[in-house]
Formats: structure tokens, sequence, C-alpha cells
């Protein structure tokens, strides 16, 4: 367990380096918002150009992916017809809900607790594939839509044609498709072009903690922004059910056990990713919902994460 208190820990400080420079009137709202474009823009496409692109193609396409695609098609489900029907939240925020209850910290929070836990930093790669091809577009794309409604340039086919062509330029999804061309071609770029891709993708997880950090410092308390009720039933799907799927499907339906159901089940309780507060600040909705879902979920993992490892111990699968 020392690896995922390791994570959480480093997470922890570079969050509060964002906080203490909003105290200190070093950054302000504006340096958020550019934190976030260039994140979004720049850095987190060369991050997935880097990750995928490394990533075993065996253990991309393992049967641990269904039992992820089933987790996070599980739990977004449940928030959609929740948010919709009982909260009734705009579709903007309905869809920054769904990332915060199913998009995992599978990047700098899922790679090392793989890593220094589970011994196989590979594990991870099946959750990435299903964020990154799956969850990421169609969430985004939505949004694009969402953003798009209302506007009457050109005629009705070319705005059609316009609004589908949308995800296809979304630097996130460009980023993780030349990962996955990478990773199965096998293909090294040469120095010269994967080094700087290296340093820039360096930049996009402590770019996501600071701005983070910002809103923490410049925002209402977490809790206070939100609907609490809410928030605890994103926490719910994202901590409970998303794992509870994931673990059942693996073990009844694919047969995993010991090593590899615990990765399954670990994979699936990480916290919401860093990333949908980015996706917020770049569409502008559900800023402070997905604040304070990441914050509450990245608390509430620590002992989830600790129950699994011991309920799976005490049962012996």
């Amino acid at each position: 367990m020392a690896g995922v208190l390791s994570g959480f820990a480093i997470i922890a400080i570079v969050i509060g380096v964002g906080m203490l420079l909003a105290h200190l009137k070093i950054l302000d709202i504006s340096a958020q918002e550019m934190l976030a474009k260039l994140t979004f823009f720049v850095a987190s496409p060369a991050l997935m150009i880097n990750v995928m692109g490394s990533a075993d193609v065996q253990s991309l396409f393992s049967t641990n992916l269904i039992a992820s695609v089933a987790g996070v098609a599980v739990s977004a489900a449940l928030h959609i017809v929740l948010a919709r029907l009982v909260w009734r939240r705009s579709g903007a925020d309905t869809v920054i809900g769904t990332f915060a209850s199913s998009y995992v910290n599978a990047g700098n929070l899922g790679l090392p607790i793989a890593a220094y836990v589970l011994g196989d930093g590979s594990v991870i790669a099946p959750m990435l594939l299903v964020q990154l091809l799956l969850l990421q577009p169609v969430g985004l794309a939505i949004l694009d839509m969402i953003n798009s409604r209302g506007s009457h340039d050109g005629p009705r086919w070319r705005r059609w044609l316009r609004l589908a062509g949308k995800p296809l330029t979304n630097p996130m999804l460009i980023g993780s498709v030349i990962g996955v061309v990478l990773a199965v071609t096998g293909w090294e770029p040469p120095p010269v072009i994967a080094e700087p891709v290296n340093l820039i993708g360096a930049m996009a997880v402590p770019a996501m903690l600071i701005a983070y950090g910002v809103a923490l410092r410049l925002g209402p308390l977490p809790g206070r922004g939100e609907n609490p009720a809410y928030l605890a039933v994103i926490a719910g799907l994202k901590l409970i059910i998303q794992p509870l799927v994931a673990g059942l499907v693996g073990y009844h339906l694919l047969g995993l056990r010991e090593l590899a159901l615990l990765g399954v089940c670990i994979i699936a309780a990480l916290p919401t990713a860093q990333n949908v507060f980015t996706f917020a600040l770049r569409y502008r909705s559900g800023i402070v919902l997905a604040r304070d879902a990441i914050f509450i979920n990245t608390i509430g993992s620590v002992p989830v994460i600790v129950g699994i490892v011991a309920l799976l111990a005490a049962l012996g699968v």
C-alpha cells in the first residue's frame, strides 16, 4: 500500500503548490484558464502519445478490457439516467458528471499504483484504451454539439458536416490515436521528434494539478458550491458501483483471479482524473461540479482501495 499512499501524497503536494500560488496572488483565474488551455491543446495530447505509444499491444487488448468497459458503461449509464431524470441537470453538466463518475485517474495515479502495488504497470493499459478511445471522444463530441447548438452559420448540411468532424479535430483524441498507432506498428520516432514530445507531455499532469489547486483556493469550498446529495451519488457510482461491476465481470465472466482480479478492481476504484476538470474549464460547464467530485473521490478512494485489498485477501480469490 506504500505505492498507493505515495501516489496520493505526490498529487496532494502539487495541488497544494497551486493553492499557495493562488493565495499569494501569483496565479489567478486567468492563469488557471491558460493552464487548462495549454494542457488540453498541447501537453495532454503529447502525454497520450507517450503513454499509449509505449503500451504493450497485448496488454491494451487483454481480457481486462472487457471488465474495464463494463465498469465504465454501467457507472456512466446510471449517472446519465439519474442526472437527467432525478436531478434535472443540463446536457453539459450531465456529460461532466458522467466523466466524474466513470473517468479514472489512470495516468498520474494509476500508472504508479499499477507499477508499485500490482507489480505491472501494463495492467492500466486497457482502462486507458477505454477512456481515451471511447469515453473521452464520445463525451467531448457531445460537449462540442451542445456548444454548437444554435449556430446558424451556412447551410444546414454544412453545419452538420462541421459538427460530425469536430471529434476528429479534438487534440486529445488525435494524440490517443497516434499513440495507439505507434503501439500497434512498433515504430519508434527519431529522438529529434520523440524528445520534444516527451518534454511537452511531462508538463501535462503538473499543469492540471496546479490549475486544480488554484480552483480550490479561489472558488467556494468543496461541498458548498454543489448539491451534496448529487456529489454523494457521483462518489457512489465512481468508488463503489464501477469497481463492483468490473470485479464481478472479471470474476464470473472472465475467470480472473488473484492479482489479475485485484488489478481490475483497484483500477476501477481510482478517483476521478484531473482531466475532467480540464474538460470542464475548456467547455465552461460544470466547473465546480468537476472540482468537488475530484476532491471527494480522491479522498474517498483511499479507504475504498484499502478495503478492496483486504476483502479480496479475506475471500482468497
